[in-house]
């Protein structure tokens, strides 16, 4: 058993679509009919879904009893759906998809989407977050209301680079401006945003990598980042560009330094889920090869005598935590027309036991057009961490079940009061329903509301 699995609360199941056409043109991006677009066949989680012919139940079957082969709970699962553009993808396949995922957490099959959710509120795995990938161009209020529809509660995007002379030589599709555009609208519809970021694309050089990703934390300030270096792959564009002597991929040296550089400056509610791709090594034709380079970086630090601010980083993991012994925090910032606080609670050494993203629409913040969401102060997520246990079960010393989670949301709505708003709303993942309605919750259309 490897119990970092599960040391961040909940366990994670990733799937994959099937092969697909997707809108976007990028030159660094590897084609291979057999997979949806940028994904490769031996990759870890693309190969599960390869080998289940990217049958949704399938998939979501075959990954929960792997975990409990190895001894690892399986009733709090945030559920991944990665491959190319989900928007991209035809809307019955979408929910067709997202069904089978909630039948295979369930147990059995239901008639309807809406009959598997309802089913998973109180199943033996519920789902506590579902998470898409797709273009920041595909991010509409419409788009937003489907995803509601489905049970999403977070988004990956593409940025790639947030420099538009960049973002047009590797033939990206979209601006700088459409991705914040489109990090706003997610923020006002309470998702939690994650960017994907890439070093090293044609036209880049390492001081304008470093000078990019300071622009991530002016507007866009996303939630999680997937640090991405650009990988020379045979079968992506981009290689014709370095045969033609046109671009010259980082050394591995290069980018442990580059990255070593960044992650200091990373601010203390954002959570570094990568820093490399699982690109088998064997596929790189020059540059990086190694898939251990959040360790090296690490190292470097180290070396350095220096840090990494983010959350992951400061997780309590497997740490005993006494609640008397915590301190409250709220870091406070302004993303993207919205005033967010990060609350969280630290151990005596720094150590993140758990937190809340409250996020507070200013005037200017879109509208998404959502009645839930009307004059109403949003919870974007509430997680705390230590090893996932099972619903309802305490263990001394385990952050999860020692009501965090309640003080955390009893602090969010004292602050929303106190700035003037007189309803809260909650983006609660299917299986977190019944949490939140314990709580003085109740369904809405398609979130969770309660008046203050």
């Amino acid at each position: 058993m490897k119990p970092v699995r599960t040391l961040s609360g909940v366990t994670t199941v990733t799937v994959l679509t099937k092969p697909y056409p997707c809108p976007g043109k990028c030159i660094f991006c590897p084609t291979d009919v057999r997979m949806p677009k940028s994904y490769l066949p031996d990759e870890p989680g693309a190969a599960r879904a390869f080998q289940n012919d990217f049958d949704p139940y399938r998939q979501v079957q075959t990954r929960l009893d792997s975990y409990r082969a190895n001894g690892h709970p399986t009733d709090k699962i945030e559920l991944l759906i990665l491959g190319g553009t989900w928007s991209a993808y035809r809307r019955d396949y979408q929910e067709w998809f997202v069904q089978r995922c909630f039948d295979a957490m369930n147990g059995f099959d239901s008639p309807s989407l809406v009959e598997a959710q309802r089913a998973n509120e109180t199943a033996a795995c519920r789902n506590v977050g579902l998470v898409i990938e797709t273009r920041p161009d595909e991010i509409t209020p419409r788009e937003i209301a489907w995803l509601r529809y489905l049970g999403v509660t977070k988004v990956q995007m593409g940025a790639q680079s947030l420099d538009d002379r960049i973002l047009e030589i590797n033939q990206r599709g979209h601006t700088a401006a459409q991705t914040l555009k489109a990090t706003a609208l997610l923020r006002a519809a309470g998702f939690k945003v994650v960017l994907h970021w890439m070093p090293n694309l044609l036209g880049a050089t390492l001081e304008s990598d470093r000078q990019d990703f300071q622009r991530l934390w002016q507007g866009y300030c996303p939630d999680e980042i997937k640090i991405y270096p650009c990988q020379l792959l045979e079968n992506a564009d981009l290689y014709a560009y370095w045969q033609r002597g046109e671009y010259h991929p980082y050394t591995t040296e290069e980018l442990i330094h580059l990255i070593a550089d960044l992650k200091p400056s990373i601010p203390p509610y954002c959570r570094v889920n990568r820093v490399i791709r699982d690109i088998p090594s064997t596929h790189v034709v020059e540059g990086n090869r190694r898939t251990s380079l959040r360790q090296d970086v690490l190292a470097e630090l180290q070396r350095r005598g220096q840090s990494c601010g983010c959350i992951r980083c400061h997780e309590v993991r497997g740490e005993k935590v006494d609640p008397q012994t915590l301190t409250f925090e709220d870091y406070t910032y302004t993303a993207a027309e919205a005033e967010e606080h990060f609350l969280h609670y630290r151990t005596p050494n720094r150590k993140i036991a758990g937190y809340l993203r409250l996020s507070l629409p200013l005037l200017g913040a879109p509208d998404i057009g959502l009645a839930d969401l009307r004059e109403a102060a949003l919870i974007r997520e509430v997680h705390v961490y230590g090893q996932s246990l099972p619903v309802g079960m305490d263990q001394e010393g385990a952050a999860q079940h020692s009501g965090l989670g309640t003080r955390l949301i009893g602090a969010a709505e004292e602050i929303a009061r106190q700035r003037g708003f007189t309803r809260m709303a909650v983006i609660a993942a299917i299986g977190t329903r019944g949490y939140y309605r314990q709580r003085g919750f109740e369904m809405g259309e398609l979130y969770m509301v309660k008046d203050l």
